[in-house]
């Protein structure tokens, strides 16, 4: 399998703008900059992505291991936070609400740690991984 993703930046970093397009047509010439990246501007940005996509990943890889060990979720949602400092992503925190029916928190705690480090994001990622949740 290989997915597609792509980027068109026109100008300098700081007065330039680019667009950004994913091969399913979901984003199709999403706008981004220096603004939207650095500061508050109307658009998307490289990290912001990253962090769906992480979100994504995880929360899938979740929901194959908890249906892997007799669980089946009602809900798994996911917050990736992204810190990029210093030009550099140096953490990825995600943020867990899930809803698993009789499943202990010891038990669910070792899945989704597994998830954590399983995720093909997570690996890609040179960044810190941190998990918080709030099991229902």
């Amino acid at each position: 399998m290989k997915r597609k993703g792509s980027a068109v930046w026109e100008g300098s970093l700081k007065e330039g703008k680019g667009k950004i397009s994913l091969e399913s047509g979901v984003l199709k010439d999403a706008q981004y900059s220096f603004k939207t990246r650095f500061e508050n501007g109307k658009g998307t940005n490289p990290e912001e992505l990253v962090g769906a996509a992480h979100a994504g990943c995880f929360s899938m890889q979740l929901s194959a291991f908890l249906t892997e060990d007799g669980f089946e979720p009602d809900k798994v949602e996911t917050t990736s936070e992204i810190t990029f400092e210093d030009g550099e992503i140096t953490k990825s925190h995600l943020i867990l609400n899930a809803v698993v029916p009789g499943i202990d928190k010891d038990k669910f705690d070792k899945i989704a740690n597994k998830a954590k480090e399983s995720c093909p994001l997570s690996k890609l990622l040179k960044a810190e991984i941190t998990l918080e949740y709030d099991l229902k």
